[in-house]
This record gives structure tokens, sequence and C-alpha cells, in this order.
């Protein structure tokens, strides 16, 4: 059996590489983001398909991002590998109090004793060190996580529902502005749209956006992130659609042709197939 390598071969690798090679030597902190941003994106997909190999090798992808940035810093003289793992200690036990008392860290076997008297939610422990809502998030968070996290935010200083049902009924709050807009604009959105520069599209718009972030709200009081609930709704709707294009293929149908009730019913036929 091939002897399996250790962090410490992956490190040895990399300074190798920026002593030896001309593309890793050129690169730097801002040269890479971008190859950041799609190794966690090809990770993420790796999840979310459940291959066990893929998402091996694409956290090793991950780690190399890790270690490429950890070594460019220790070359500037800013902190190196150790000082990052250091960080990820201090920050864990920090983050729980109640397994590591005044910050003991745990022994080889273990053996430090849990308090759970001390448990405290995090975002309330965060919430005694940040001067703002937003402070950390980073800007280009994804909208739907963005929401996601301003809300525990607010929720870890007690600006929070008891329960979902206040979410549930500010979700049909929300919708009904919505739908009282439509209703007295209907016409015009149907029929040609409205330029971003009208009124109308700026009151929809931000209605819209109040049901989108009141939906969020809902998801979180029920234990569910929505960036996951609405990859398992885009995922059924592609796997239903496109269901519906074979299903059409086999029967001469032209979808681009056929119709809504056409199509609805396949819908439907799709659905109950399911």
């Amino acid at each position: 059996m091939q002897e399996k390598k250790t962090l410490d071969d992956a490190l040895a690798i990399m300074r190798d590489l920026r002593t030896r090679d001309a593309w890793d030597k050129a690169q730097t902190h801002h040269s890479l983001r971008p190859y950041l941003n799609e190794e966690m994106h090809e990770l993420d997909d790796a999840l979310l398909a459940g291959d066990d190999a893929a998402t091996c090798s694409e956290l090793g992808d991950v780690l190399l991002q890790v270690l490429f940035h950890a070594l460019i810093a220790e070359e500037r003289g800013a902190f190196d590998i150790r000082d990052v793992s250091g960080s990820l200690v201090a920050k864990m036990v920090k983050r729980h109090p109640w397994l590591y008392p005044e910050g003991r860290r745990p022994t080889a076997d273990g053996s430090v004793l849990a308090d759970d008297s001390k448990r405290e939610p995090w975002e309330q422990m965060k919430s005694k060190t940040r001067t703002s809502l937003a402070e950390g998030l980073p800007q280009g968070l994804p909208s739907l996580h963005r929401a996601h996290r301003l809300q525990e935010r607010a929720a870890g200083v007690g600006f929070d529902w008891p329960d979902a049902e206040g979410p549930s009924q500010k979700v049909t709050e929300e919708l009904a502005e919505v739908a009282e807009l439509i209703a007295r604009d209907g016409h015009v959105f149907a029929t040609h749209g409205v330029p971003s520069g009208d009124p109308r599209h700026a009151a929809l718009e931000g209605e819209l956006g109040d049901l989108l972030f009141a939906v969020v709200n809902l998801c979180r009081k029920c234990g569910v992130h929505p960036a996951l609930a609405l990859d398992a709704a885009n995922g059924k709707f592609q796997r239903r659609f496109e269901a519906i294009e074979r299903l059409a293929v086999q029967r001469g149908v032209d979808v681009r042709t056929a119709g809504l009730p056409v199509l609805d019913a396949m819908w439907d036929e799709v659905k109950q197939a399911e």
C-alpha cells in the first residue's frame, strides 16, 4: 500500500514549488483570490453531489489555497502556518468555554471536563465584541446566506420571535403587500415590464425583497438554512422539467409552442410518477 501523506508533506511540496516553479513563485495573495473562490464552489458541488472521492480531492485543492496564502505571508514576515493553526485552536477554545474552562486546552486523552452550565449561544458570545451588526461579514456573501447571518446576529442580542409563528405571519403580511402592488399595477408588469428607474419597479422590488427576507427568517426559525432549501427546490424543479422535456420528445411535442395547459398537465404527470 502507498504510504499516506501528511500535512507536513503537503507543506514541504508547497515550499518546494514556491522555490523552484515559476508560476507558483509568482503568485500573490491578490492573484490567488479567484482560485480560492473557484475551489470553494467546486468543493460545494462535490458535497452537494455526495461524492466522497470528489470531496476528498476538492478539500485538497482548498488546502492548497490555505497553504499557499500561509507561505506567502511567511515570506512577507507577517505570519506562518503555525500562527494559522494557533489562531484556529485559540478560536475553538474560546468558542467552547463549557468544554475548555478558563481557556484550558484538552489533554491528549481529552480529560478536560465539560461544564454545560457555561454553554452560551455563539452569536450571543460574539455580540459582546462586535461594534455593529454586519461587522466581519464578507461583502461578497451570497444574498440568501447574508440575510440568514444578519438575522442570526440580531437574534443573538434578543431581536427575535420566540417561535416560527411570528415569521410565518410576517410572510403572510409581506405577501399581501406584494399582491396589492400587483393588483394595482399588474397589467404593466405583465405586458411589457417596468424599467428599473420607474417608481413602480422600485416599489415592487422593495416589497419582493421584504417577502424574501421574511421567508429567510421563517426558514431560520424552523432550523432550515434558506440556501440549502433553495438548492433542493432548484434541483427538484430541474429534475421535473427535464423529465417533461424527455416526455415531450417521446410524444412529439414542442415545449416551446405547447402552451401552459399542456406543459402543466405533463408537470402533474411527472410529479405523480415521482
